[in-house]
């Protein structure tokens, strides 16, 4: 069973007006979601204050839908509320996410559908920032962009040339022959360096520590930023790294900055790396994410730190759910 939102609106409280808006609504939302009437089980209505000619579920029996329960319910008054607006939930049969409706007037109820819109979240290695912006993109169905994974390329481009990471000069003669590509496979981010896919080789923690290294050329961030700016301007997404809220996307519509214990984060990464059979010996690890913190926060060039406009997180003690749930509450708050 899968639920389906959708909301409409009338352009005045009039019966003929309420039962158009409801056929358009419902007929819209059996065909996007490729539904027919035997498929619906139930459909609940409301409504705001300021309609009262007509229930929207006699003008759906009315409008043909006759095999689903039906139930309608009037909404308190809500200062600030979309006028004459009509909102529906459809149950079912089938399974995955069923495509959401939202007509006229009510399509601003839900700008994370209807309009483009850019997510930043910053923080430090471990922070929960990858896992949290996987999780969100998938939510708000928008793009996911691991600006991450686009420095590890270039880290491991250097590591396999033998390129000096700290040989400025180098570095950029380097980018000038790298050719990277971001591909979105599977419903998945695909990382392809010189044509090769390398989604899996820039996850060790030798590129890790590099790529913080490679990060800091200005010729490699001027490379990276121009890739992402192009990309978030052509759709709603969510970008995660270190510097996405202050220089990259600087005017992005919502900011977030996560960070966490330096213990913790190490207990995370060790777990992440046993998990894909690495070995990881803890105090190595920290001291590692430890070093890489500093290296991040004291580079010239676009260091880690939090936009004055972010919203700040720590995730020490939240679980994944709690992080998306004060993220959601936050957007919300706006759109």
């Amino acid at each position: 069973m899968k639920s389906i939102r959708g909301a409409t609106t009338v352009a005045s409280d009039q019966p003929n007006e309420i039962r158009q808006a409801v056929k358009e609504l419902l007929w819209e939302i059996a065909a996007k979601n490729q539904l027919k009437q035997d498929d619906i089980a139930f459909i609940l209505f409301s409504n705001t204050a300021d309609i009262r000619s007509l229930y929207p579920a006699k003008a759906a029996r009315e409008a043909g839908f006759i095999m689903p329960a039906l139930y309608s319910s009037a909404e308190p008054e809500i200062e600030g509320a979309l006028p004459l607006c009509i909102r529906v939930l459809l149950l079912a049969d089938g399974e995955g996410k069923g495509v959401p409706v939202y007509l006229r007037e009510a399509s601003r109820l839900r700008k994370d559908k209807f309009a483009r819109f850019n997510v930043a979240l910053d923080g430090p290695a471990g922070s929960g920032k990858s896992t949290i912006a996987k999780l969100l993109a998938a939510q708000y169905d928008i793009l996911y962009l691991d600006t991450g994974a686009m420095y590890r390329a270039c880290a491991l481009k250097a590591l396999r040339c033998e390129v000096s990471l700290d040989d400025a000069r180098a570095v950029e003669t380097l980018m000038e022959h790298t050719c990277l590509d971001i591909r979105y496979e599977g419903g998945k981010q695909a990382t392809y360096l010189d044509g090769e896919d390398v989604s899996s080789q820039i996850r060790t923690p030798e590129v890790a520590g590099a790529a913080s290294a490679v990060a800091a050329h200005a010729c490699v961030r001027k490379k990276m930023v121009e890739m992402q700016r192009s990309i978030a301007a052509k759709q709603s997404c969510v970008l995660d790294g270190r510097d996405i809220g202050t220089e990259v996307l600087p005017h992005a519509d919502f900011k977030f900055f996560l960070t966490a214990s330096s213990a913790v984060r190490a207990k995370r990464r060790c777990e992440d790396l046993k998990a894909m059979g690495l070995a990881a010996d803890f105090e190595e690890v920290k001291k590692q994410i430890e070093e890489r913190d500093y290296r991040d926060a004291h580079r010239d060039i676009s260091p880690l730190r939090q936009a004055e406009d972010a919203c700040l997180i720590d995730t020490s003690d939240l679980s994944v759910d709690e992080v998306l749930l004060r993220i959601h509450a936050k957007i919300q708050e706006k759109i």
